[in-house]
């Protein structure tokens, strides 16, 4: 019994390496992708999301095996979590934008906001030598249709914050896809910020004041004090913030 449990292991960790070897010919990786797939097992998913960290030579090839992987994964259903979610908080994970497609696929809007969460408390505004996962989960909420604007703001909010601008950036773009009252405060605090250097970000902040027409309210004096200077090409009109014609 217990040898046959090991020669078991055995043969899982031999398919595993085929499955993962970018060096493989694709025919070859694609006969162990699938042992994989009817394995089935929490362990052996796992391995056949790692199909996603890695690019193929032939390009083609490689976007069919990593969509055929999409695609096998949604079939598994809820029952696949496990290794996504596994997968995508691996510390030698850095893209994760395929699993978010998954993710979205296959669980309730109430499981997909706790795996973000749960992502995103790996992910602490800050500095990191690598931002892409980060990026890639404020991107995925941006563009994440069934969203609503509270539920985007108060996970990319913390990120207006952060050390590095792409990110900063990023997450003024979610906000821009689902614009709400609530936006005003974090946007300004970030426009007002001394020690926000970015004038590109500052004006993607003022272009979406403009494009969501969001009441500035108090914030209405400091800002003015900036059409005159970084935003030159703005001006404000009652409470709101416009372009100059």
């Amino acid at each position: 019994m217990v040898f046959g449990l090991f020669s078991k292991e055995r043969a899982l960790q031999r398919t595993i390496k085929k499955a993962t070897n970018k060096m493989s010919q694709s025919p070859e990786r694609w006969g162990a992708m699938e042992k994989l797939r009817d394995d089935g097992s929490d362990e052996a998913l796992f391995y056949l999301l790692k199909r996603f960290s890695f690019s193929y030579s032939k390009m083609v090839e490689d976007e069919q095996e990593k969509e055929w992987v999409v695609e096998t994964m949604v079939a598994k259903g809820e029952l696949g979590l496990p290794a996504l979610q596994r997968y995508m908080k691996d510390d030698s994970t850095t893209t994760i934008a395929y699993p978010l497609r998954i993710l979205e696929r296959v669980a309730s809007h109430k499981r997909i906001l706790e795996v973000i969460d749960d992502l995103l408390a790996n992910e602490d505004p800050g500095y990191t030598r690598d931002t892409t996962k980060r990026i890639q989960i404020i991107d995925w909420m941006r563009d994440w249709p069934d969203a609503t604007g509270e539920e985007v703001l108060a996970r990319v909010k913390p990120y207006l914050e952060d050390f590095d601008e792409n990110t900063r950036f990023a997450a003024v773009e979610a906000i821009s896809h689902h614009p709400i009252e609530a936006a005003t405060d974090p946007l300004v605090a970030t426009l007002l910020n001394e020690d926000e250097d970015s004038r590109r970000l500052k004006v993607r902040i003022a272009e979406v004041l403009v494009q969501a027409e969001l009441t500035l309210g108090s914030h209405k004096k400091a800002i003015a004090g900036l059409t005159d200077d970084v935003l030159s090409e703005f001006r404000i009109h009652r409470d709101k913030l416009a372009r100059k014609k």
